[in-house]
């Protein structure tokens, strides 16, 4: 009889894992709701719904769908989760909501606003949700914009080409999610910002950089750590040996690290790359690597890059207390 009970006993713990990462219904009786035959039919309509005055906390829920729209979610007092129908949590593979727009700076339009998602209000988090911006090759054009201190995006995928994801102020958190793009697609200003168990994913382009921090002083907070991701081409796009750099400094104190992640050859030997050919931009840059592997994690380094001895602690990222913070969210961790 035990060895029978063994077996079932795991079959039912591995039922219940699977369960618990199950999203197909509002998470609380207070979550506004939208998609079809729901009380609201697109996304900045549930925002506009809520008060930016009261205290405590909101939801809003978003059933299956493609939702051609811009969202702005403007500063808030109260605590923010927006979640995505998805039968898997945990990851992104199974999102069912796309939000997507095609906005680019050709349309005499700031990054910021071109961006199909904006999150502007503190202490928000945004849950299995596909961001995309449509515009494709040819001018910078966000999926995602994110300027508000304590932000955290969990499960979702981010897609573009150029300025995909733009962390432009305050303390972010990215876990379990992908980003892609060509052409400086995760860049940002002021913004301290931890990279979680990301996929980043490269599109087809003979020449392309991950990220472009305008880190310009010494005192700026702005810091992007990868940590245990992974760099590969995207699916369907056929990307040549060495085409892309980690990152290159969009303003002279850029600091960037990628450590414990997996690079395929998609990355140059060289691995990071100077602004441009007559304004490099390195001599006050912190580019930093520890224990990365993978064909893209070999070769001789550009001289401003360092190889660290200790991986960069998340605590000096996002603050020591950043895990009592209501952005925070362990699970995906």
């Amino acid at each position: 009889m035990k060895s029978l009970l063994l077996p079932l006993l795991s079959l039912l713990s591995l039922s219940s894992s699977a369960l618990a990462a199950t999203r197909i219904s509002p998470p609380s009786t207070a979550c506004l709701r939208v998609g079809a035959g729901q009380p609201y039919s697109n996304i900045q309509s549930a925002v506009n719904a809520l008060s930016t005055t009261a205290s405590g906390s909101q939801c809003i829920f978003i059933y299956p769908g493609t939702y051609w729209e811009q969202v702005l979610i403007p500063a808030r007092s109260a605590q923010l989760s927006i979640y995505g129908y998805t039968a898997n949590s945990q990851g992104y593979a199974s999102n069912t909501v796309t939000i997507i727009a095609n906005k680019s700076q050709a349309d005499g339009l700031s990054n910021d606003q071109t961006a199909t998602v904006r999150v502007k209000s503190s202490n928000t988090r945004l849950y299995n949700l596909n961001i995309e911006n449509a515009h494709g090759q040819g001018s910078q054009a966000v999926a995602l914009s994110v300027a508000a201190n304590g932000v955290g995006v969990y499960g979702c995928q981010l897609k573009g080409f150029q300025d995909t994801l733009l962390a432009e102020d305050g303390a972010q958190l990215y876990a379990r999610t992908l980003i892609q793009g060509a052409t400086d697609f995760i860049f940002g200003q002021r913004a301290p910002a931890w990279f979680e168990k990301c996929d980043i994913k490269v599109m087809a382009a003979n020449l392309g950089y991950i990220t472009a921090l305008g880190r310009d002083s010494s005192s700026n907070p702005a810091n992007y750590v990868f940590n245990s991701c992974s760099i590969a081409a995207a699916a369907g796009n056929n990307v040549p040996s060495g085409a892309y750099y980690l990152g290159r400094p969009w303003r002279q104190f850029a600091r960037v690290t990628f450590q414990k992640t997996s690079m395929t050859n998609v990355i140059n030997p060289a691995g990071w790359s100077i602004w441009q050919n007559g304004d490099a931009r390195t001599s006050n840059v912190e580019f930093g690597e520890y224990a990365n592997t993978g064909a893209g994690a070999s070769g001789v380094r550009a001289w401003f890059g360092k190889l660290l001895g200790s991986p960069v602690k998340i605590e000096s990222v996002l603050g020591s207390r950043y895990s009592r913070q209501g952005y925070y969210d362990a699970s995906y961790m």
